[in-house]
């Protein structure tokens, strides 16, 4: 089991124990993971936290998981090409997925029907909710170049025949465009903020861009240094709102607070590529992932510094997110599998 411990440094950086760590290993995709994000914490009658995690992978199939254990629930049939974007809604009531078959889907996580296809004119690449239960709106992404806003309303009752079907099974929902022209590259992810009104994009064009959905504008930019490989909404960390924007591009961290748009907390440069990027802001740690290696990095926000490093994975981790009690984290790499590893002491799940 020596290869799936953790390497934990000492302060001079040499390693000094090795942790028997082990991750749990979710199998059932056949293609590489793209993407993984959990639900909001759940009310639950017992002891244990209860959320949940959906995949997307390249084999056209997100999954739905419980966030806890990792087991499987159940899997989206419908996408025609890979999934590059998987969100549930904060009550888990709802999924979306967003597909290089040129269209994005709204699914009932209870019965794993299509509430709604949203066609597209090329890949889409980002879909996000807003920070409510039953959404009513879903915001879109890809490489149109385009930030949509599509009207869920008449599609969220059972069943995609409520809403306004067009030929071949597509549904004709309300949406308006934002920022019609401004992204100059593809939106590679889009993030809705705790305030519903705000939403980031991260683009191509290697801007941030903030978006006030009343005035239906622009209202902050920040450009990075490289092109975007992972845009997510964190826990906040201390002395700032309750929530952080983390981006990944190139070799290079962006923290930003999530309370306050185009506000940057920290610009890390790393020495090597990084894929993904998560941030427990309460334990003030990040977690990375790289194309250039198999391993899960675990940094301190503080200094700077590589503390662990997890093995386990047999391909680069593309795809990194914390679950909403900040108690584990779950990667998705090139080899197929999500592993959820544990991020706290004592007894969690099915830790013991």
């Amino acid at each position: 089991m020596a290869d799936f411990a953790f390497t934990r440094q000492d302060e001079t950086s040499i390693a000094s124990e090795t942790t028997k760590i082990v991750p749990l290993t979710c199998h059932g995709h056949s293609r590489p993971i793209t993407h993984v994000s959990y639900s909001s914490l759940l009310a639950s009658s017992g002891t244990a936290s209860q959320y949940y995690m959906i995949s997307a992978c390249k084999d056209n199939n997100p999954m739905l998981r419980d966030g806890l254990t990792g087991d499987w629930i159940g899997t989206f049939i419908g996408h025609k090409g890979a999934v590059w974007s998987a969100r549930l809604s904060d009550d888990a009531t709802l999924a979306a997925t967003g597909s290089a078959d040129f269209s994005a889907k709204v699914w009932d996580t209870f019965s794993g029907e299509t509430l709604a296809t949203l066609q597209h004119n090329h890949i889409v690449r980002a879909v996000a909710f807003p920070p409510q239960e039953k959404p009513q709106v879903l915001a879109t992404g890809g490489m149109e170049k385009k930030l949509r806003v599509y009207d869920l309303s008449r599609a969220s009752n059972g069943s995609a025949a409520n809403g306004v079907s067009g030929p071949n099974g597509v549904d004709s929902l309300p949406a308006y465009e934002i920022g019609d022209g401004e992204h100059q590259g593809a939106i590679k992810s889009i993030v809705w903020s705790r305030d519903p009104n705000i939403l980031t994009t991260a683009a191509d064009d290697k801007k941030i861009r903030w978006w006030d959905l009343r005035s239906r504008s622009c209202i902050a930019s920040y450009d990075i240094d490289a092109l975007p490989t992972s845009c997510e909404l964190n826990g906040g960390l201390p002395g700032t709102s309750d929530s952080t924007v983390t981006v990944a591009a190139g070799k290079n961290i962006y923290f930003f607070d999530g309370g306050r748009p185009g506000q940057l907390i920290k610009h890390i440069k790393t020495g090597r590529e990084v894929a993904s990027v998560a941030l427990n802001g309460g334990a003030k740690r990040f977690v990375t992932g790289s194309p250039g290696d198999t391993w899960v990095h675990v940094w301190d926000f503080d200094s700077e510094q590589e503390l662990e490093t997890g093995k386990g994975h047999h391909g680069p981790v593309w795809t990194v997110c914390f679950s909403p009690d900040g108690k584990l984290y779950a990667t998705g790499s090139e080899d197929g599998t999500v592993k959820l590893w544990k991020f706290t002491s004592g007894p969690y799940g099915l830790w013991r």
